[in-house]
């Protein structure tokens, strides 16, 4: 599921609106624990971590296709890269200053990005 897009466009998103977004988007394809770790000032990696869980391997991909489709037709916005497999329960969406994390909640548990980045705010999210 290695994807590149040749154009991104940002539609005149701030990278909190693209968070919260993807957020959205991933809950309404029930992702579950869906967090938005907020990184400005603390990482230069990205502004976003979106960070959320699927039971699955097709509701992991379920869930990323929400996000890159609602994004691209609603939006007119792409992202700049997709890694990760299904099978290897970790989907990245690189949306350029926001990263949505898509795990396999076993996966979460084992890498556990909010206990890494503990010290980044979590947005509130009404979702």
């Amino acid at each position: 599921m290695t994807t590149t897009a040749s154009t991104v466009k940002s539609a005149d998103l701030s990278p909190e609106e693209i968070a919260r977004l993807c957020a959205t988007y991933a809950s309404d394809k029930k992702a579950e624990d869906i967090i938005v770790l907020d990184l400005r000032g603390i990482s230069t990696l990205s502004d976003y971590f979106v960070i959320c869980s699927g039971t699955s391997e097709p509701h992991l991909k379920a869930i990323a296709g929400e996000i890159e489709d609602r994004l691209r037709k609603d939006h007119q916005t792409r992202p700049h890269h997709v890694d990760g497999y299904p099978l290897s329960q970790w989907i990245v969406v690189d949306y350029y200053h926001v990263l949505v994390h898509i795990f396999h909640s076993e996966k979460r548990a084992f890498y556990s990005l909010e206990d890494l980045w503990s010290d980044a705010p979590r947005l509130s999210l009404k979702l």
